[in-house]
């Protein structure tokens, strides 16, 4: 029934950090991170490590934001995606730092890396290892595809059910009253 409480916790605590709330009362309430698509990352990167990541990436060849999002996400097999709000100002540091330079195509930028760099890739390089370790070792999502799939489709039947009409409270209580057993059921696999 862990699913179902965390979720009356967040309908009651909807943005999930208030005092109450679970993660707040852990000492948690500002530790957390999530993929930039939803989901928990932090098993696959710590504090720093995007940064040495996209050091890392640029370092095999220069690339622009988009490329960078891409390329962490083929890393982990499609199990994360940094957003473009989490790239671009790590990217921006790294400029600051002097470890990557742009330069400007039109209206983009191709980022490579500096000396200052290859420096501190270098110096990191066991670290380094162990992020693309932990990244290839995460698992894609592959062996999901069903459940993404029947996820998608519970989406769709909401929004057809739900969008450009106003439901009646009878057939929004009965629809909460399915999701709410499904994510019983769901817990008890």
């Amino acid at each position: 029934m862990r699913i179902f409480k965390y979720l009356n916790e967040r309908a009651a605590h909807p943005h999930g950090e208030g005092y109450g709330h679970r993660r707040f009362m852990r000492g948690e309430a500002h530790q957390h991170r999530h993929f930039g698509r939803g989901g928990r990352v932090a098993r696959f990167l710590e504090h720093g490590d995007l940064r040495l990541l996209v050091l890392h990436l640029i370092g095999e060849a220069p690339r622009h934001g988009y490329e960078l999002i891409k390329a962490v996400e083929d890393l982990t097999g499609g199990a994360y995606a940094p957003s473009p709000g989490v790239i671009y100002p790590t990217l921006t540091m790294l400029e600051e730092l002097g470890q990557a330079v742009a330069a400007t195509e039109g209206s983009k930028k191709l980022y490579s890396i500096t000396d200052a760099g290859r420096a501190v890739l270098a110096g990191n390089k066991p670290l380094v290892d162990s992020i693309l370790a932990r990244l290839a070792g995460g698992g894609g999502r592959e062996h999901a595809v069903p459940v993404l799939r029947a996820m998608e489709n519970v989406r769709t039947a909401l929004r057809l059910k739900l969008g450009g009409r106003a439901a009646s409270a009878e057939s929004l209580r009965r629809i909460a009253d399915a999701l709410d057993e499904l994510a019983r059921k769901i817990e008890d696999f």
